[in-house]
């Protein structure tokens, strides 16, 4: 083991000695438990110290006004901002009326785990009170996958110097207070105490508090009760008590040296926008009789069971960087925990980690967060696209209230309507509707889901497809166009023909027009007629894609590449990100980039490009990307492995990998960057394996940066699921699960059945390292010394989250 920014390199766990008060919120967002449906940022259970506490239910929010200086027709009206709910994670400890606190006494041990095998997070602490008695502290807590209303937790305590008189409290609280950092007073006045009480109860050793919100009309109900154990004790006493915002239960307790205290502690959550105060008390107790039939151990056991399972089909190993390898299962556990029990609801950027984005989704969860999890976990990619099938109606308001068919997906939502109230990077961006049906399409080609497709992914095609219809248009010389859109990079916006929208597009008309072939029935429901699917090609067939034959690359959109350059020569380190420190005027008419947009272009629709055009192309944008997202260095990665640059690809690998253990963007106090983590997945897998999904074809190009001296990944495609392990100069296929499966290798079919296939990898040749913006290429990565996110090109202050609904997704 060494010490990486106080975190210890495990392979399957990340563990943490000592306490550092300043890092709290850091170790909060990296230590939280989630399901998907109920998320805990990793507070210490005694409440205090503490960074930023936060309890979260996907899709539960609070309304606030968007401001504006000058409202214009179609702008959002009401933003979302996600609500911290009633933490029922507090046990409070007192050892002799003395409170155990870190910050007072003395604490020789103290260590925190996040086991990633277990999905626990635990603790262990020896503290010495201000009157010097000694106790040792235990605790184990879990966000059930399997039981998904329910968290359970395990505290226990142990005198190390005599006998003890230990009383613990075991708390729900509602409207915690909350430092708001956001510089939108009408958001702040929302999350002020946003709860308001509707009901109470406690009895024994449990409680149950219902409150609603004031402007969402939403209700959410938060139960508790308790396993009491205390051999060696004398005398338990308990008590009971409920108001408003609290309920607590007191348990006092004489315990021996020797003996040990056990407080075993079942939650139970649930929300709604419809259900009455008693049907969400009859959903918590009954969560609560369910953990309670399975007891802690069956718990684990459960929890336990759920992650073999998905390491089986999602397991990462690479040779020769021990802490890319505990990255990168980091990254992937985080990603299952924001995705997995979601069900009904959307993946926001940052997970249940943490208040940052205001808990919305982006386009990222599907084009980043869902590729991940086809391939790896593909219910869980399923459900996060049933979630946008169920805001059908609300796109279809919103394409209406433009002037437009079909549906307009929004850039920023919790619920589906939109609340971006930035014109160019939240409604012109209208790509989202073509990640979403990119999303829908790689999902059907690698699980061959019939009833999904013909209950929700035709009808996403077609009302996706009907958009560009009347948004495009075809010009005097047969071209289709898209003009007036804003492409994933935000510092272009109001462009024409963008050519990461207008291949994203052409694919999703082609994909509609199939689907519809495939599921008649479907589209005669939905008035899809033979005239309409055939225009739909028509307009595929003619997408116009801008090249420029003088510098013989792609613009990024028409005319992007005869603007002025950025002068990045003159622009210091502090003033990045350029968003914060220059006009968008400025930025909208000058070369330069703020995350990967023809390039994410080159991965999603390689197949529209050739191999020497994609290194033409990948050369030029390195010069003028700047990453001031978190998005961009994975997507940076895969083409520098598929152009040949491989050291260079490692570099932003390791950049995507660690953005949040090394809080490489200074923000990760908010929550973690989930779509980077997914990102680090994508670099590995897309860029040294080389895995391409066109038109349903599932191929590898398996290739290895000098750094590394082996890597392996698992695929789930087709009912099938199978490893990949690359060494120097080949690679190995092994059946793991169903089949056969069919792909290319190096564009070589293969059949994969029973026995593993080995073949070998050409190794490329050395190519010259690119060069970025000066002082903005990636750290330089080698084995064995992380990264320096002091000096990282792409570091963010905290204080320049933006978290105002107003303004675009600037901190992405």
């Amino acid at each position: 083991m060494t010490g990486i920014r106080g975190y210890e390199c495990a392979p399957w766990q990340l563990l943490w000695r000592g306490l550092d008060l300043s890092g709290l919120t850091q170790t909060e967002s990296t230590f939280a438990l989630s399901n998907g449906h109920i998320g805990l940022r990793g507070t210490l259970e005694e409440a205090e110290p503490r960074g930023l506490p936060g309890t979260y239910l996907n899709g539960f929010y609070e309304e606030h006004p968007l401001p504006y200086a000058e409202a214009g027709y179609g702008y959002p009206e009401a933003g979302q901002t996600v609500v911290n709910v009633t933490d029922g994670k507090i046990i409070r400890l007192l050892v002799e009326d003395e409170p155990l606190d870190l910050r007072y006494g003395h604490a020789p041990q103290h260590h925190r785990v996040l086991d990633f095998r277990t999905g626990t997070l635990r603790r262990e602490t020896e503290w010495t009170s201000p009157t010097g008695r000694r106790v040792r502290v235990r605790s184990e807590r879990l966000v059930s996958f399997t039981q998904r209303a329910v968290v359970a937790i395990r505290y226990e305590v142990e005198p190390l110097d005599g006998p003890v008189q230990f009383v613990a409290q075991s708390d729900l609280l509602a409207n915690e207070p909350i430092e708001s950092e956001t510089g939108d007073p009408r958001v702040a006045a929302a999350l002020e105490a946003p709860l308001h009480c509707e009901y109470m109860t406690a009895a024994d050793y449990g409680a149950v508090l219902v409150h609603h919100t004031s402007r969402s009309g939403l209700r959410m109900a938060a139960a508790m009760d308790h396993e009491i154990d205390a051999p060696g004790g004398s005398d338990l006493r308990t008590d009971i008590s409920v108001e408003d915002d609290l309920a607590r239960l007191t348990v006092a307790v004489d315990v021996a040296e020797g003996g040990c205290l056990r407080l075993t502690k079942y939650l139970g959550y649930g929300w709604s926008s419809q259900r009455s105060i008693p049907a969400l008390r009859s959903q918590v107790d009954a969560a609560l009789a369910g953990a309670r039939q399975t007891g802690w151990e069956g718990l684990l056991s459960a929890q336990r069971r759920f992650l073999d399972d998905f390491w089986a089909s999602a397991d990462v190993e690479l040779d020769g960087d021990p802490e890319l390898q505990q990255a990168l299962r980091f990254s992937l556990f985080h990603v299952l925990q924001a995705g997995a029990r979601g069900e009904s609801r959307a993946i926001p950027g940052r997970g249940l980690t943490g208040p940052g984005y205001d808990g919305h989704a982006f386009w990222d969860s599907e084009t980043f967060v869902a590729q991940v999890l086809t391939y790896t976990l593909p219910g869980a990619a399923g459900d996060a696209l049933r979630w946008r099938h169920s805001t059908m109606d609300k796109a279809r308001n919103r394409a209406r209230q433009l002037g437009l068919r079909g549906t307009a997906f929004p850039w920023r939502s919790i619920n589906g309507d939109e609340c971006s109230a930035y014109w160019p990077a939240g409604t012109a961006a209208f790509h989202v509707n073509a990640d979403i049906a990119d999303a829908v399409a790689r999902y059907l080609a690698a699980t061959g889901d019939t009833d999904f497709e013909r209950d929700h992914g035709t009808e996403l095609l077609i009302e996706t497809a009907r958009l560009w219809m009347s948004l495009g248009h075809h010009d005097p010389h047969g071209g289709f166009r898209i003009d007036g859109v804003t492409g994933p990079d935000e510092y272009s916006a109001i462009v024409d023909n963008n050519v990461y929208t207008n291949l994203m597009a052409q694919r999703n008309l082609f994909e509609a027009a199939a689907s519809c072939s495939r599921q008649p029935d479907v589209a005669a429901r939905l008035s899809v007629s033979k005239h309409e699917t055939g225009a739909w090609l028509t307009a595929a067939r003619a997408m116009l894609v801008p090249y420029d034959d003088l510098l013989d690359v792609h613009p990024q959109s028409e005319r992007f590449t005869e603007h002025a350059r950025w002068d990045f020569r003159s622009t210091p380190a502090s003033a990045y990100p350029l968003l914060l420190n220059f006009p968008y005027f400025d930025l909208y008419r000058k070369q330069v980039v703020k995350q990967s947009d023809l390039v994410l272009a080159m991965h999603l629709r390689g197949d529209a490009f050739t191999l020497e055009q994609k290194r033409r192309n990948f050369t030029y944008y390195e010069a003028l990307t700047v990453r001031d997202s978190s998005l961009s260095a994975a997507t940076q990665a895969v083409l520098a492995a598929e152009c040949g640059h491989l050291d260079l690809a490692f570099d932003y690998f390791a950049e995507a990998a660690f953005v949040d253990l090394h809080d490489v963007h200074g923000n990760v106090r908010n929550g973690l960057h989930i779509a980077s983590l997914a990102g680090a997945w994508i670099a590995l897998v897309a860029g040294f394996g080389g895995l391409r999904d066109h038109d349903g074809e599932l191929s590898f190009q398996p290739r290895l940066p000098p750094e590394l001296e082996r890597i392996a990944f698992h695929v789930c495609f087709r009912q099938a699921r199978f490893r990949v392990d690359v060494r120097r100069g080949e690679a190995t296929y092994t059946l793991t699960d169903g089949g056969p499966v069919s792909f290319t290798h190096h564009g070589e079919p293969v059949t994969l059945d029973a026995d593993p296939v080995t073949l070998p990898s050409p190794e490329p040749a050395d190519r010259p390292r690119p060069t970025q913006p000066d002082g903005r290429a990636p750290e330089r990565r080698r084995p064995g010394r992380a990264i320096d996110a002091a000096s990282s090109d792409a570091a963010f202050s905290a204080d320049t989250v933006i978290a105002a609904a107003a303004r675009p997704a600037d901190e992405r």
